[in-house]
């Protein structure tokens, strides 16, 4: 069983950044891949990124991966998003994701094997 706590939501204004730290409580926590979807009022969870357990492979949402980036440190058990230049449309509850498998996290929300329960990032124009 793994249990993820995401942190570092809250209120910024459109242009700023903010960047999300996601803890997983799993002493193997390098085997899993790791990711992040977000899920805006009204609207279906999407996927945001993804990152391999250990080779540093990355995946992202084709119209975020200019302003996003994922990365880890697997000696803290800890996935970061950083999200910059942020706008009204990046309003969103934003979960962590966890998977042995990095295709089931690519592949959107249906097959992920572990969730935390969301930090909310709300963008003000």
């Amino acid at each position: 069983q793994v249990q993820l706590a995401e942190s570092g939501g809250g209120l910024v204004q459109s242009g700023g950044s903010l960047r999300l730290s996601c803890t997983g409580s799993v002493r193997t926590f390098s085997s899993y891949a790791m990711g992040w979807f977000r899920q805006a009022p009204g609207k279906e969870r999407e996927f945001v990124a993804a990152m391999s357990g250990s080779s540093g492979i990355t995946y992202y949402k084709d119209s975020l991966k200019s302003r996003f980036t994922i990365s880890r440190d697997n000696a803290k058990s800890t996935v970061y998003l950083q999200m910059n230049s942020l706008n009204s449309e990046d309003t969103a509850v934003y979960f962590c994701a966890a998977d042995r498998e990095l295709s089931q996290i690519r592949g959107g929300p249906n097959g992920v094997d572990y969730w935390g329960k969301g930090t909310l990032v709300t963008v003000s124009s």
